[in-house]
């Protein structure tokens, strides 16, 4: 099925929406039409039919149901990682449980159903950004973590964090005036920022080079500065990561 929208810019985005609740599919294909970011929608009733409608034509992203039969989101997800080109995904599922293996395939937003209007505009825009940021040849777009507190969803970029704190299968995110939980592990982070700048110097501590204040050493003991809410941050660096993170540094710097 096609949804098309008279009004978009013919190089807009492309995009396929994945659900095996046909209700559902039709109501999240009709907002996106909507949308002037969006030339054309497509939409598939099962993972293995998404599939097949990616072999037949160009798609800038999917809108992807995680529970359905025999493939799962997650299932198409893992098979598009494997292309040389993949379209962004943004899973819509009325699951909160699968956040963390979301993230570690580089999914572009995680949507929790029903879907407000204004929370899928974000998405867009967010795969918007990607496609652009590709276009124009840049290696890395900001990723963004949606962060509960109180009842409240706030969106943290990644180029807000300053460093970042292993707290068991959780990850605290320290930006330069408050702090926040994730559901993600702290090695995921790392493999996920590590191009841009992102380095362990502590088990359980992660933190963005191009922030560091200073490096100071005294008696053996290494810490770095970083900007924190009340003034700089000193943390502790370990021994083995040391020599490893100066040099990092200084040839960061001198580049």
């Amino acid at each position: 099925m096609t949804v098309p929208d008279v009004d978009a810019s013919p190089s807009g985005l492309r995009v396929l929406v994945v659900d095996d609740e046909q209700p559902v599919c039709d109501e999240l294909a009709f907002l996106l039409a909507r949308d002037p970011r969006v030339s054309r929608v497509d939409t598939a009733s099962s993972g293995a039919a998404a599939l097949r409608l990616l072999e037949g034509g160009h798609i800038d992203a999917l809108f992807l149901d995680i529970a359905m039969p025999d493939l799962t989101g997650l299932d198409v997800a893992r098979v598009l990682a494997r292309f040389r080109a993949p379209p962004a995904v943004v899973f819509v599922t009325a699951h909160e449980d699968f956040a963390v293996e979301a993230f570690e395939l580089d999914a572009v937003d995680y949507v929790l159903k029903p879907v407000a209007g204004g929370r899928l505009a974000e998405a867009v825009r967010r795969v918007a950004a990607q496609h652009e940021a590709g276009a124009a040849g840049e290696a890395h777009t900001d990723d963004v973590l949606p962060v509960e507190r109180g009842g409240v969803t706030r969106f943290v970029a990644r180029s807000e964090v300053v460093w970042v704190e292993a707290n068991g299968d959780y990850a605290r995110l320290h930006t330069a005036s408050d702090s926040h939980l994730v559901r993600v592990p702290l090695s995921a982070l790392e493999r996920r920022w590590a191009g841009s700048g992102f380095v362990r110097i502590h088990r359980s501590l992660l933190v963005d080079t191009n922030r560091v204040l200073e490096v100071r050493t005294d008696s053996g003991r290494t810490v770095v500065l970083l900007p924190g809410p009340g003034g700089p941050v000193s943390l502790q660096v370990a021994r083995r990561h040391a020599r490893e993170l100066r040099d990092l540094l200084v040839r960061g710097r001198m580049s």
